[in-house]
């Protein structure tokens, strides 16, 4: 993970350490398995870079075709195409240009998938009695998405994690990420309390510490 990462930051210290010890607290009361990740983004979006890119380029190769070479297409093209490369990394650092070309439901499907990636690769789905929930914060999209196993849909359905999720975006929205999400994650460690309850022989089968990548 590179050090300047905005995911690895995004979090102080303190809240890093506030949110740990909600995962702890949280699990202390059941047989369920709760992980934090934060990503930078979900996807590249490379055709906004290119989309973007294209018409920037275009847009400025015409005006010294037509100050200096008669609007002449053969001209166009080559300077159009010179220009190409500069204006698509340009969509590419530039973040606010870039998502403003993509679509509402681009970017809820994007961080739907990169969650569900998630959630597998880290192993939630392999939690004691399929419990495990992962509360996934993609910064690029603003976008939250609250995962759950098998083991726990049977008792808490999608439309509740997703306000949990809502609760969790609306507080990074107000600029309070750490509140929002640690009162997101105890009241789901409320519900888990009460229909997966922990048992002398649980274990923390997951680390509570933030993930990032």
């Amino acid at each position: 993970m590179k050090s300047h990462s905005r995911a690895h930051t995004f979090f102080s210290k303190e809240e890093r350490e506030r949110i740990k010890e909600t995962t702890a607290d949280v699990e202390s009361r059941t047989i369920g398995e709760v992980a934090v990740m934060v990503v930078d983004s979900s996807d590249h979006y490379k055709e906004a870079e290119v989309t973007g890119g294209a018409v920037l380029a275009g847009v400025a190769a015409l005006i010294p075709t037509v100050a200096y070479f008669h609007a002449s297409v053969w001209s166009f093209i080559p300077i159009g195409f010179l220009l190409f490369f500069p204006a698509r990394m340009l969509f590419a650092r530039v973040l606010f240009l870039k998502t403003a070309l993509v679509g509402r439901r681009r970017m809820e499907h994007a961080v739907r998938l990169r969650a569900m990636r998630a959630f597998y690769e880290r192993g939630l789905h392999r939690t004691r009695e399929n419990t495990g929930v992962l509360f996934f914060l993609s910064l690029l999209e603003r976008r939250v998405w609250v995962l759950a196993d098998s083991g726990i849909h049977s008792k808490i359905k999608q439309e509740t994690l997703d306000r949990f999720a809502k609760m969790v975006s609306t507080g990074i929205r107000e600029g309070r990420a750490c509140d929002a999400l640690c009162e997101a994650m105890r009241e789901a460690g409320d519900l888990l309390a009460k229909y997966f309850p922990s048992t002398p022989d649980d274990t923390n089968e997951l680390p509570n510490e933030i993930i990032t990548g």
